[in-house]
């Protein structure tokens, strides 16, 4: 796919539904489960229908589909039946998934299906998402090394972590020299397509205040404008700030030099964090905070980014005069 965007700023789209078909195809088929007495095997993909698209814009990249499946199958007491699957989208959870089975399924078949066969097809949907930006991610955005713009580079460097893939498939082999390794998605990041960002300022105050008044509850309480839940200098602490719009862990401390913790916005889905590190670097008269996080979903880094220097940076200088605000 030959890609006319410079800097790849525009939104460029890749319709990916045949290959979509051919994945689950290929994933579905034979995939079987067995009990004492019966076993349950996956035939053929019998329908998929729906949207499927990679999309890019200022060098991001999300996957968008909404899709429904039908998959035959037939069992080892002589039933033959189609399993549906009315709705896999992008931002469908795993357990949201929803399974109908056809009605003359009989009872040995049907529990079955339910208890082997069904979370085995819920982990090739999981997989999904991410292989498909793995897949075709690179074919939509200009090659890096012809992106002007530091903005974009950026975005494109970072804007997703590739999925391992364990096994390679007629799906996602390639011949090309410039394929890249993949990455798996850290473990408190497992929700969304990820990426990373990098925030710095500087304060007219020294590391150890910087270090005190993010992990001091009467301070921490001065600079939310709320009461802080939780929030200490301890590892294994466990915290909510902001009236509990944020919360998070403190994973390692390094006395003024460097807090390490897990932190979420409470409405992105349940489980998924970002790894935030603040490190300090202290000169003469001023100190830079560095802020380093990790896991952040892709299309909320504005949001996040905008916050902590409103909510965090800002409100500290202006509660402490630790420094103008620019």
């Amino acid at each position: 796919m030959v890609v006319q965007n410079p800097n790849n700023w525009h939104w460029v789209d890749k319709n990916c539904i045949d290959w979509a078909r051919a994945y689950f195809d290929e994933k579905l088929k034979n995939v079987e489960a067995q009990d004492d007495s019966t076993t349950v095997k996956l035939t053929s993909v019998k329908k998929v229908d729906g949207d499927c698209e990679v999309c890019q814009r200022k060098g991001k990249v999300i996957s968008l589909f909404d899709m429904s499946i039908e998959i035959n199958y037939e069992s080892s007491t002589g039933h033959k039946g189609v399993i549906s699957i009315p709705e896999v989208m992008y931002d469908t959870e795993p357990h949201e998934y929803q399974f109908n089975l056809d009605e003359r399924v009989d009872e040995k078949t049907r529990v079955l299906i339910r208890s082997k066969l069904i979370p085995k097809i819920r982990t090739i949907l999981e997989d999904f998402g991410p292989t498909l930006i793995n897949v075709h991610g690179s074919d939509i955005q200009v090659d890096e090394d012809q992106v002007m713009s530091t903005f974009t580079k950026g975005n494109q460097n970072m804007s997703h972590m590739k999925p391992v893939i364990k096994e390679k498939t007629t799906l996602n082999k390639g011949n090309s020299k410039s394929e890249s390794k993949s990455t798996p998605l850290p473990e408190y990041a497992q929700k969304y397509n990820i990426s990373k960002l990098n925030l710095s300022t500087e304060f007219n105050t020294t590391a150890e205040q910087l270090y005190i008044t993010l992990l001091d509850p009467q301070r921490v309480a001065m600079w939310t404008r709320s009461p802080p839940g939780g929030i200490e200098p301890k590892v294994g602490a466990e915290f909510k700030l902001f009236g509990g719009g944020v919360e998070g862990k403190i994973l390692r401390l390094v006395e003024n030099k460097e807090i390490e913790m897990l932190w979420r916005i409470s409405s992105w889905k349940q489980g998924h964090y970002v790894k935030v590190t603040f490190t300090f670097d202290q000169g003469h008269g001023e100190t830079i905070m560095n802020v380093s996080m990790n896991g952040v979903p892709v299309g909320e880094e504005e949001l996040v980014e905008e916050n902590f220097k409103d909510k965090y940076f800002k409100a500290i200088k202006l509660t402490f005069g630790f420094g103008a605000v620019l």
